[in-house]
């Protein structure tokens, strides 16, 4: 069952990639379409229904009429993987040990721009 879940958000993060990379809400068929067609339409369908319960895409009723729904991310890549982030940070464990870990996996110039995110931060710069 683990390998299961694994599977899923995997397929959750493809998903969540199609919609960031589109110009605007796409349909389930043209996300699965962007997929490659790896997926089944009702596989691409249910994983769609599941980021909208879980707040991380949204819909809008199809501008070409009928019943279907067109799907949007409901916040930019930035955002989400801040808030994952932020998850893994409020999680059990350590917090020191996960931000000493974090930091020293950093290259130079990631830890160099943390330093002068923080020193902005320390600032109050927006």
């Amino acid at each position: 069952m683990t390998s299961d879940r694994r599977a899923w958000g995997s397929l959750e993060s493809e998903i969540m990639a199609v919609l960031w990379a589109a110009d605007g809400p796409l349909s389930p068929a043209q996300v699965q379409q962007r997929l490659d067609g790896e997926r089944a339409y009702n596989t691409v369908q249910t994983i769609l229904t599941r980021l909208l319960e879980k707040g991380r895409a949204r819909r809008r009723a199809s501008l070409a009429g009928g019943r279907g729904h067109e799907y949007f991310p409901a916040e930019d890549r930035a955002t989400a993987a801040a808030r994952s982030m932020r998850a893994a940070l409020d999680g059990p464990g350590d917090r020191s040990a996960v931000l000493r870990q974090f930091t020293a996996e950093l290259d130079p110039a990631d830890a160099e721009l943390l330093r002068a995110l923080l020193r902005e931060s320390a600032e109050g710069a927006p």
